[in-house]
């Protein structure tokens, strides 16, 4: 255990990010989960509803710095590459 304030303070800062980005990364889960199941249910309008939704969040934790920027972009192409390859068939 720490015995300096500054490092006692670092650990509850570090604690409280980490919390907060456990909650972005759950958060990020079930976004991607719930667009996957509106894919496999063929599901077009509501799949792109929830794409819609799902790269606000990933943007939004790659400004952050939860996930890195291009990793968050990156996953954004995949996804939407999913979506046209679906809407295509």
């Amino acid at each position: 255990m720490a015995n300096i304030k500054s490092a006692k303070k670092r650990i509850k800062v570090i604690e409280k990010k980490t919390a907060i980005n456990k909650s972005r990364k759950s958060a990020l889960k079930t976004a991607e989960k719930r667009f996957n199941e509106a894919l496999l249910a063929n599901d077009v309008a509501t799949a792109t509803e929830k794409l819609v939704y799902t790269e606000k969040k990933l943007m939004q934790a790659g400004a952050k710095g939860t996930i890195h920027k291009k990793a968050a972009s990156r996953k954004v192409s995949r996804l939407a590459k999913r979506l046209n390859a679906s809407t295509a068939e």
